[in-house]
């Protein structure tokens, strides 16, 4: 059966219509999806607000101050400090840090420093190092941790919080 030229010309043009209208379509849809992508949060200026903190809890903890470093916790807080059986609650965090700090000697600073921060700026993953010095300046002890933090009235508080020693006593 022989085709008509005209025809064919048609069937060519129907055909390049589709494929020129196909192609616009993705361009559409992916305006759509740019549209639906979140601000990422600044993780260099939480660390540093996270650092701040860990600054003033430094400052407490050297200072013995209960009160300042139970200001810093969630009331449903969790505590799992080196040695220690896991601390539910701010009562039960509050008796292990004094244990700790009646047993850290006269002269002793702590010092902690955040390595890295992750997390979506409401909840955030802070992982850090501790540094004990002794009234000499000597360091006796170095650590690490991880504290979560969570956004609540605009200030981060601490909703978890792991660490222990790098080394035990000689």
């Amino acid at each position: 059966m022989k085709t008509n030229p005209f025809t064919r010309i048609l069937a060519i043009v129907a055909i390049m219509s589709v494929g020129v209208t196909s192609c616009n379509t993705p361009a559409q849809k992916q305006e759509t999806a740019t549209e639906q992508v979140a601000a990422k949060p600044d993780m260099t200026a939480i660390k540093t607000e996270i650092q701040a903190i860990e600054t003033e809890w430094a400052s407490a903890t050297t200072a013995k101050d209960i009160d300042k470093i139970m200001a810093l916790y969630a009331d449903d807080a969790i505590e799992m400090a080196d040695d220690e059986p896991m601390c539910v609650g701010k009562d039960a965090i509050r008796q292990v840090l004094l244990k700790s700090m009646k047993a850290r000697k006269a002269g002793t600073t702590v010092s902690y420093e955040t390595m890295d921060v992750y997390g979506d700026g409401n909840l955030v993953t802070e992982v850090g190092k501790t540094t004990v010095k002794d009234a000499s300046g000597n360091v006796v002890s170095t650590g690490k941790y991880m504290g979560i933090f969570e956004k609540r009235d605009g200030k981060f508080i601490c909703i978890r919080d792991i660490n222990n020693e790098d080394q035990k006593d000689k």
